[in-house]
């Protein structure tokens, strides 16, 4: 193994070596030493500027060692059989995700409690946020194939208690342990694909990785056809279909791990000559445990409330209501202040958000969600109550928004490695979202037709294909290998705070003023019957479409759907102004990142990346080859 590079041979990422202001010379005065680096790089120092090997290397955790192993024993044959994994789970993880999030609105109704779907949607998003730091530390700790053990686990055991619930709590469980396991699958996936692709083909590759939903959209159609309305089995096929779909990777990875140990490759593991409970307070440490459950009780005891509320004795004069967002507003600046000060890993770690790419990453990814869900959570309710389209169609439509980002996140990567940059395509894509919520307030009104309800979810697939690719290549490049795994998580844990926030907001609106619509606009005085209908979209239904009470229905419907589409509209015109004053136009190359300039097995390569760091405050600087 060769000797480590020289502190002075780094630069910072936003550094020109031609620029006489950061010579070799002036760069040896003023770097310090090795031996007086922070011990700490993730929040010691307040202003890091530097990334060095060395200290990266004795901060190195197991299961970042091991990845760093393995790129000595894969072969042709051995990585063709990983692919074939990434595939098979994406595949798996595809397949789930355009077709049991169907399957919740028919369970909450068949107990009369549908209007609690966007409540257990927001905390599910609460869940998938927190955990994806969770499993992403988890992967860096322990390694990637123990965590995909236990993301299986996790996926079995919840939908197993879904498929056999017989009330809303059990159903809330089950969504509670599927939600660990949904997040962990996507977080190893993008982990795994950042580990085995450098700079230039990662926006293609992680683009390729969502192929399998253009497929699947169909498939889950015919799916959704043949077991609708009996929603139990639909949640259990999935029990015994994602353990042998994830088989594969678990395996390979696994054989992969015991071969760099028979052939003496593996990188030594800071917890291999430690007992169980060290590792274990180490590893509570390196997740920054603390850190994860103060922002999931923080958003939890704010966000929950606004679906809660209106449902409750009293509403917001409710005592527990009152008390949840109080405590929430209280936790959420010691939250922050506690992220900033105290963990030696915090989850968000402060610094980062300090840089342009990083930065409009989480903010465009947050408020792009924020948008999406706040129209997209009753969307598939709105497209059951006041359309008769047959469960086929329901899932074209409502799978239509996926397919459009499967194809346009792939194209979006075929353009990021022939141009090599994506500032203004996702710009572009940002925009076209954006339109998309905008004409989506005509499409929804009583003058819509299914055309123009196809032609907004086109768009704004179309946008969001081309936004999902490059914000996460972004952050990603901005980091070393080493910080790729958190950062990655750190992104998505922002922007799934964005869609708790939107299934929040979404759920307040509908559960304050959809009761006052039906009352409005349904021909009936029959308190029951009203409780009913707000109760269940499968009891709408059984009217007929010309029916006075289906009718009115369809009109309440419309009137809260157009709040919704309207803050949507709102919050979309952020995305596009973040993008042009935080995002970097950042030159794609070999490199695993734009920070060291190293390919995936740790050694320098000979083509440097082109960094333009204006946005910042930075110097303004290029590294070119």
């Amino acid at each position: 193994m060769s000797a480590l590079p020289e502190l002075s041979q780094h630069r910072r990422f936003d550094e020109d070596p031609s620029d006489p202001r950061t010579s070799n010379e002036e760069s040896k005065k003023t770097r310090p030493d090795a031996s007086h680096l922070p011990e700490n790089l993730y929040g010691t120092d307040p202003n890091p500027e530097f990334y060095d090997d060395a200290s990266s290397q004795t901060n190195m955790l197991a299961g970042v060692a091991k990845v760093e192993a393995l790129q000595a024993v894969w072969g042709p044959t051995s990585k063709w059989f990983l692919f074939g994994g990434i595939a098979l789970s994406s595949y798996i993880y595809s397949l789930d995700g355009v077709t049991t999030w169907q399957y919740l609105s028919y369970a909450t109704s068949s107990v009369l409690k549908h209007s609690v779907s966007g409540t257990m949607s927001t905390a599910n998003a609460i869940i998938i946020a927190v955990g994806k730091p969770l499993m992403a530390k988890l992967a860096d700790v322990i390694g990637r194939a123990e965590t995909f053990v236990i993301v299986t686990v996790l996926y079995v055991v919840g939908y197993i208690v879904i498929a056999t619930a017989n009330d809303v709590n059990q159903i809330a469980g089950g969504q509670v342990l599927y939600s660990f396991g949904y997040t962990g699958l996507q977080m190893l996936q993008q982990i795994v694909i950042a580990d085995m692709t450098n700079l230039r083909w990662r926006g293609l590759v992680t683009g390729l990785v969502s192929a399998p939903f253009i497929i699947n959209n169909f498939v889950s159609a015919e799916i959704a056809e043949g077991i609708l309305p009996n929603w139990r089995w639909g949640y259990a096929m999935f029990a015994i279909l994602v353990p042998v779909a994830l088989a594969p990777i678990i395996v390979t990875l696994f054989w992969a791990q015991w071969k760099a140990k028979k052939m003496d490759v593996a990188k030594a593991s800071p917890n291999a000559r430690k007992p169980w409970s060290v590792v274990i307070r180490d590893a509570a440490l390196e997740m920054d445990l603390a850190g994860l459950i103060l922002i999931a009780a923080s958003l939890a005891l704010i966000l929950l409330p606004l679906g809660l509320a209106p449902a409750a004795k009293g509403q917001w004069h409710n005592a527990s209501m009152i008390a949840m967002v109080t405590i929430g507003a209280i936790l959420f600046p010691l939250m922050l202040v506690y992220e900033w000060k105290v963990p030696r890993r915090p989850v968000v770690p402060m610094r980062w958000l300090k840089r342009g790419p990083i930065l409009g990453a989480c903010l465009i990814g947050f408020t792009d969600f924020v948008s999406f869900y706040l129209q997209y959570t009753y969307l598939y309710s709105y497209v059951y109550v006041t359309q008769t389209w047959s469960y086929r169609d329901l899932t074209y439509y409502s799978a239509t928004q996926s397919l459009a980002l499967t194809i346009f996140g792939i194209t979006g990567g075929i353009v990021m490695y022939f141009t090599r940059r994506f500032k203004w395509m996702l710009f572009a894509g940002l925009c076209v979202r954006l339109i998309g919520c905008g004409l989506m307030l005509k499409a929804r009104s009583a003058s819509g037709n299914t055309a123009e309800l196809v032609m907004c979810q086109v768009l704004q697939g179309l946008g969001g294909g081309f936004a999902a690719i490059a914000i996460q290549v972004s952050a990603q490049a901005a980091v070393a290998h080493y910080d790729v795994a958190t950062v990655t998580a750190m992104v998505l844990l922002i922007t799934e705070i964005g869609n708790s926030a939107g299934s929040a907001a979404a759920a307040q609106i509908w559960s304050s003023h959809m009761p006052a619509a039906l009352a409005k606009h349904v021909p009936t005085t029959n308190a029951t019957l009203l409780a009913d209908l707000y109760g269940s979209i499968t009891q709408i239904a059984t009217f007929p479409i010309n029916d006075p009470i289906r009718l009115g229905a369809i009109e309440a419907y419309q009137s809260v759907m157009f709040k919704l589409v309207l803050g949507a509209t709102i919050v979309a015109i952020f995305p596009p102004i973040f993008c042009v004053f935080l995002t970097k136009d950042i030159k794609l190359t070999r490199s695993q990142n734009a920070v060291d300039g190293k390919d995936l097995a740790g050694n320098r390569t000979s083509e440097e990346t082109a960094y333009s760091d204006d946005t910042t405050g930075g110097v303004e600087a290029s590294r070119r080859v």
